[in-house]
């Protein structure tokens, strides 16, 4: 079994006879937090978190060296500076405005338990040794965690890993007192802090986690202990857990399913979990408790691949070295498996079952997310603390990858410094976000703070920019991620009203796209990409293919530097699909792309004299998601 994949499964196997201590470092005063916060009439800002952040808790993330908790985890992203593990200062350049710490629910703190354990508490002889490797640095506490790892495979971990009741306990302990520090530091209409898990299904290295993500403060959560996903489980029996979650405490719950570029094709499945045919109610069930996925993180980007999309000019950002196996390199990657993977054919295939079921089990908004393991909530190029402590800044880390055992050609430069996740709501509280989530009025970018709205409707005009628009789109049409019904007596096609607006801090954009997935009388699915609205247009004529001339790229690969002397600070466009057919299921969705920026790996180069490999790409057109609008003939 591979290193990791057996890390994975160790965690749901061990316990501890001793407990953490409580971190109260940062107590809010309660005079501080507003019971009461005025809701906008409907959502008139972007609000900016990280839905997927490990701390100490993860059993991974301490293994691999990371010694900041979930109080660091929310003083960074709220723009405080913190220490990172190595030893550099962090801090954001503009703070977030939500974060869900989601540390992996099996095994919850079981290598910090042993590193943090008073040693005379230590009985067991190998316990203590492990406990004194790992307070001699970073190479010691790998090396405990590889011995854990054979251990756990061999059967001969101690006796007082392997105590259920004792797991159990811990875990409690550790969930109550980050459910506390979460409530603490949650402050509503500043800042959200939401409580969070990863369940982590994997089964033979095929990566389906989620992060599990509640609506509800401590009152509620403390009723439960985060639902493992190592013990054979499917995702059935997690939706199960969050139904009885929801009966018995009366609060809410949503699952986050991760990049689905590492689940060798299982994550969107044309069928049920054990091959059989998908009902109708297993459609219903999975998209009432995933309404958004994670399409953008640091192992990659999950929109689009050449394979399924050889007409896109721009799918397969940051595959580099993700396409060639699972999560573990346990199993390789076959283009067959693709269609499962990516969100836009998931999109399409969302319309093939509905065609069958009459229900869309993907019908899905989009989000972006760091799956960071430092703690450090950061998606910046200039700012990029790296996938776990490891590889936090120097000048080694964009090489052959450290401590992560052999895996061609993945976990070096191949890292992408995203992403964060964009959300439409008329709050920033713990509703208001959540709500926003499970309606999909969301979007995803790769970490740039671009600001993009879409709105579908039957009459929208170009005129309509001219007064309140984001109004109009709200009464006359619907936002990112709802549903467009057909119309009786409406003729023509849909309308849509869609704006960008660069990052302040940022590039410019490049342009817009509309992307387009339906399915046709025969059940065949399709896609078209439209370029829509973009930088120069009179200097870049579109062409007969729909293409556009590439905008160009200044940035300076001796400095790491770009001009904003192209691209444009905003594009808008009202768009109506020339190629609309009112008989067939369909959705749409908008990209948007900056002008090339330097990636991390050339701030690397000029500030620690790195050297790269030869393929290093660096620079990139880093982009935005929209989830999508669906035109529907039907009542689903």
């Amino acid at each position: 079994m591979h290193k990791l994949s057996k890390l994975l499964f160790l965690t749901s196997l061990l316990s501890s006879t001793f407990l953490l201590s409580s971190c109260d470092s940062d107590i809010l005063n309660p005079a501080d937090i507003q019971a009461d916060v005025k809701q906008a009439p409907y959502p008139q800002q972007v609000f900016w978190g990280d839905t997927h952040l490990h701390t100490n808790n993860s059993v991974d993330a301490f293994g691999f060296g990371v010694r900041l908790g979930p109080d660091d985890a929310y003083r960074f992203a709220k723009g405080e500076k913190v220490k990172a593990t190595g030893g550099l200062d962090a801090q954001l350049r503009k703070p977030l405005d939500f974060l869900v710490i989601a540390d992996h629910s099996d095994g919850l703190g079981v290598t910090r338990r042993i590193y943090e354990a008073p040693r005379w508490a230590l009985k067991d002889p190998l316990l203590k040794r492990w406990h004194d490797q790992m307070h001699e640095g970073p190479e010691g506490s790998l090396a405990v965690t590889s011995e854990l790892i054979d251990r756990a495979a061999a059967g001969t971990l101690p006796a007082a890993m392997r105590n259920q009741e004792n797991q159990e306990e811990n875990s409690r302990t550790i969930w109550q007192e980050n459910n506390k520090i979460a409530d603490r530091h949650n402050r509503p209409g500043k800042f959200t802090a939401f409580i969070g898990f990863e369940y982590t299904l994997m089964p033979q290295g095929d990566n389906l986690h989620r992060v599990v993500m509640f609506r509800d403060g401590k009152k509620r959560t403390n009723k439960v202990l985060p639902f493992p996903g190592l013990d054979g489980s499917n995702i059935e029996k997690l939706f199960d857990y969050m139904d009885n979650y929801e009966k018995n405490t009366g609060g809410k719950v949503l699952a986050i399913p991760h990049n689905s570029n590492l689940s060798n094709g299982l994550m969107f499945q044309m069928t049920a979990p054990d091959g059989g045919a998908m009902t109708a109610e297993m459609a219903r069930r999975r998209a009432k408790h995933e309404p958004i996925m994670e399409v953008t993180q640091i192992k990659g980007d999950s929109e689009s691949h050449p394979y399924l999309s050889p007409n896109d000019e721009f799918a397969g950002f940051g595959d580099a070295g993700w396409e060639l196996g699972n999560l573990t390199m346990s199993a390789k990657k076959q283009n067959t498996m693709l269609a499962g993977e990516y969100a836009r054919e998931a999109l399409k295939r969302g319309l093939a079952i509905e065609a069958k079921t009459g229900v869309n089990p993907y019908r899905f908004g989009m989000i972006g997310a760091t799956d960071s393991h430092t703690a450090l909530a950061t998606a910046d190029e200039d700012n990029f603390f790296g996938k776990h402590s490891g590889t936090e800044p120097n000048k080694n880390r964009a090489a052959e990858p450290q401590n992560l055992g052999t895996r061609e050609g993945r976990f070096g430069w191949q890292y992408l410094a995203g992403g964060y996740a964009g959300v439409w709501a008329t709050s920033n509280t713990r509703e208001a976000i959540f709500d926003a989530m499970m309606r999909r009025e969301v979007y995803a970018t790769t970490g740039p703070r671009m600001q993009v709205r879409l709105f579908g409707g039957w009459g929208f005009t170009p005129q309509d920019f001219a007064g309140n628009w984001v109004e109009k789109g709200y009464s006359q049409g619907v936002p990112m991620g709802g549903v467009l019904p057909a119309q009786s007596g409406v003729k023509g096609a849909p309308t849509f009203l869609v704006s960008a607006l660069k990052d302040p801090d940022g590039a410019n954009l490049d342009r817009v796209q509309m992307v387009k997935g339906w399915i046709d009388a025969q059940g065949n699915l399709h896609e078209k990409i439209y370029n829509i609205a973009w930088s120069d247009m009179q200097k870049r004529p579109i062409n007969a293919a729909g293409l556009i001339p590439s905008v160009g790229n200044n940035v300076n690969l001796q400095t790491a530097t770009y001009e904003n002397n192209i691209g444009a600070n905003e594009l808008q466009t009202m768009w109506q699909d020339p190629e609309f057919n009112a008989s067939q299921q369909a959705f749409y969705y908008v990209r948007v792309l900056e002008i090339p920026t330097p990636r991390w790996v050339l701030f690397d180069r000029l500030r620690y004299g790195a050297i790269l490999p030869p393929d290093t790409q660096l620079t990139a057109q880093e982009r935005a998601y929209t989830s999508p609008i669906w035109y529907s003939r039907l009542n689903s």
